[in-house]
This record gives C-alpha cells, structure tokens and sequence, in this order.
C-alpha cells in the first residue's frame, strides 16, 4: 500500500521536495506518488523495513569510494535542506551579474574545474554579483525540465558546507582532510581544507573549502 510505503531518508531532492518529510507531505496533498520517489522500487517489498535513513547511510558509507581511496567523513545536508551547500564560481563570473542570477534561480553546469564529468543541477541559495559566487543546493534533474535554468557551463567548486558524518576522522580546523559529498554520483573523495567547525545540537556544522579530487 502505497500508505505504508515511507522514502530512505536520504533528502536527495531528486524527486523535487525539498525533503523526505516534505514528500510525505505532498503524498498526503495527492501531488506526489510513491514512483516518484528514485529509491522506490529499493524500499518496496521485502526490502521496504530496512531502507530506513540509518540503514541505508550505513549501506552505503563505507569509508572508502569507488577508486578505493579513503575519506575521514561525509558532508551532508543542513537541518531543513536537501544538500550540502555547495559554493561555485562559474568560468564566466561576469555572467552571474549579467545574467540577473538571484537566489531561487536554476543553474546547470558542469564541475569542470575539479574533472567531474556529470552535469549538475543546482538551486541558487546565494549570489554575489561582485565576486560570481554562488552558494546552492544540489538537486534533482527533474527541476531542469520545469522553467527557466540557467546554463553556465562549466564552474569550479570553491566549497562545501553541511553536517559532517563522521567515518573514519572527525573534521578538524586548519587541516586538509577527505570527505565525501552525501550521494555523490560519482562516489569520489574530495579534499578541502576545514575552514569552519561548529557544534549545533550535537552535530558538526562544517566548511570545506579550497576543493580538489585527487
């Protein structure tokens, strides 16, 4: 029954909700069905009582990514958000100004100055006309299909910031550590240096910045 059927937990936004929470929510509305959900056919059935938030991080963060190199910790979403925060500086900075691109606005690119080959889909959280900067959240393909996005190409990943996970190592100020984005499609470790460690309710409220996949 499509009522007994609960998502992963894993706040991806690929369905288009800003959260698991907010999808249930929606469900409820009648504006979403459970097919929209892209673990749906992994949490149904037998598997459906432990695909759980818990389980499925535990599945799936092993401390080592898919080339076998290690990583100290995850980054993942703040409280509310369906990403970590990723902040990018497109090739053409300008654009950002000339372009008008203002918070809520959707960027497509490509992290080409890192050597991703997997075009992302981003949802501008912050932008600074004066530098090019821009804070987003990492989201699904399905919102490029709905308005208006704006195609900047290709940009450089400047930095991450969210809830550390810790696996291996606990972030530390100062020092250059691995981590892994939360659901990185390419399940790679990134390096960055920690530039900011908060403890808020018992989690670690981190920036990484200065980003290179090694």
């Amino acid at each position: 029954m499509a009522g007994d059927w609960q998502p992963p937990g894993k706040d991806c936004g690929a369905c288009g909700a800003a959260s698991c929470a907010d999808f249930l929510v929606l469900m409820q509305r009648g504006e979403k069905v459970p097919e929209d959900c892209p673990f749906h056919a992994l949490c149904s059935g037998p598997a459906a009582g432990t695909c759980g938030a818990d389980t499925a991080r535990d599945a799936e963060y092993s401390g080592t990514d898919v080339s076998g190199r290690s990583y100290d910790f995850v980054l993942g979403p703040l409280t509310n958000e369906p990403s970590a925060r990723k902040i990018i500086l497109p090739f053409r900075a300008d654009l950002v100004e000339r372009w008008n691109i203002v918070p809520g606005d959707i960027v497509l690119g490509r992290p080409m100055g890192q050597g991703c080959p997997v075009q992302h889909v981003l949802r501008v959280i912050d932008a600074n006309p004066v530098t090019g900067v821009l804070t987003c959240h990492t989201i699904g393909p399905k919102a490029a299909r709905k308005g208006t996005v704006k195609d900047v190409q290709a940009y450089h990943v400047i930095g991450f910031e969210g809830f550390a996970m810790v696996v291996k190592k606990a972030p530390e100020f100062g020092l250059r550590q691995s981590f892994l984005p939360s659901f990185c499609m390419m399940d790679t470790a990134h390096t960055g240096f920690v530039n900011m460690v908060l403890v808020q309710s018992g989690k670690l409220h981190v920036r990484v910045e200065d980003i290179r996949v090694l």
